[in-house]
């Protein structure tokens, strides 16, 4: 057999686990996973339909199986085997109670299908990964957050909210349209239509004091989590240049991204960073106090008062 003739067998065998693993999809996403041309996936489809496999198509919607039809379990390599032991690992610390039930559930499942051999892979693995986040993520009193707000968004229920925002002394209570979630900067966050506010709002988890569904059904189309996310980045922002010392530069790489970073210079042993931020007020100062020892502030002016006035406040209350 030609290395083409592997090829093509191992791109059908996958498409046929893709056909399975959702309801629909379209030909032009499977063009772009495997980086074939539609006309290759056409033919690869006839093929499937050639050898039995109940494909249903509709021109301008997509493929999808036949309902009943399922094929026993693909095996799995080691490798992707072994991906389950990460995968697991950071369910179990990044996801709520419940959802982590489901999941272990569903690895149950999965590992049951497994040679013996990935079996072995994945036991030899299990108790030499581990992973701790920083932060609590999610209110101890609720176990099924996550839950709520995935069947919230999958069947376009409004949520109630009892909700701490750091800039209330008081909770406030909420009905929400959840268009989607995020995990950004160490959190979980929802998007969401606040029915209060009648506006978009970000809501982080682990200050939301109490979540329930209701039977209300959406007001309104949201669009994509994607689409507003974009509408945030393209919203009038601020220019920030600042210059960093080499030695710690390095060490803020992982963060920058969230403060709005474009581009850098090296400049002798400094690298000139530009940022494009909304958040001059409290995000990137606060953060940029955090190595402001190592650092210049080229531009703006009004980020070098903001900074003077957050470290004034800080130094009267150390005098208290």
């Amino acid at each position: 057999m030609s290395l083409d003739s592997v090829k093509r067998f191992d791109r059908i065998v996958a498409i046929l686990v893709q056909l399975q693993s959702k309801r629909i999809v379209k030909a032009q996403e499977l063009a772009d996973r495997f980086q074939v041309s539609l006309r290759t996936i056409y033919r690869d489809v006839r093929t499937l339909e050639a050898s039995g496999v109940p494909i249903v198509s509709e021109a301008g919607v997509g493929y999808s199986i036949m309902d009943g039809y399922r094929l026993p379990p693909v095996m799995f390599t080691r490798e992707e085997a072994g991906s389950f032991v990460a995968a697991e690992k950071f369910m179990q610390k990044f996801v709520d109670k419940s959802l982590g039930s489901y999941h272990e559930s569903a690895m149950y499942k999965v590992k049951s299908v497994l040679r013996g051999s990935e079996k072995d892979w994945i036991s030899a693995l299990e108790s030499q990964i581990m992973v701790d986040p920083s932060q609590e993520l999610f209110n101890k009193d609720l176990p099924n957050a996550l839950e709520i707000l995935f069947e919230s968004i999958a069947e376009k229920k409004q949520v109630f909210l009892k909700y701490h925002s750091l800039n209330s002394e008081m909770p406030s209570e909420r009905k929400i349209e959840p268009v989607g979630l995020f995990h950004e900067n160490g959190f979980w966050y929802v998007l969401g239509y606040c029915l209060f506010r009648n506006d978009y709002r970000q809501f982080r988890t682990d200050r939301m004091l109490q979540i329930n569904r209701t039977h209300t059904q959406f007001t309104m189309e949201h669009g994509t989590i994607d689409e507003h996310r974009q509408k945030k980045e393209t919203c009038e922002n601020t220019k920030v240049v600042v210059l960093v010392d080499k030695s710690v530069a390095r060490y803020i790489n992982g963060s920058r991204k969230h403060y709005g970073f474009i581009s850098e210079k090296i400049k002798g042993n400094n690298v000139e960073m530009t940022f494009m931020t909304s958040d001059l007020e409290n995000g990137f100062p606060r953060w940029y106090l955090m190595f402001c020892d190592y650092a210049t502030i080229i531009e703006p002016e009004s980020l070098k008062h903001r900074i003077r006035e957050i470290l004034k406040v800080g130094e009267s209350k150390l005098l208290i």
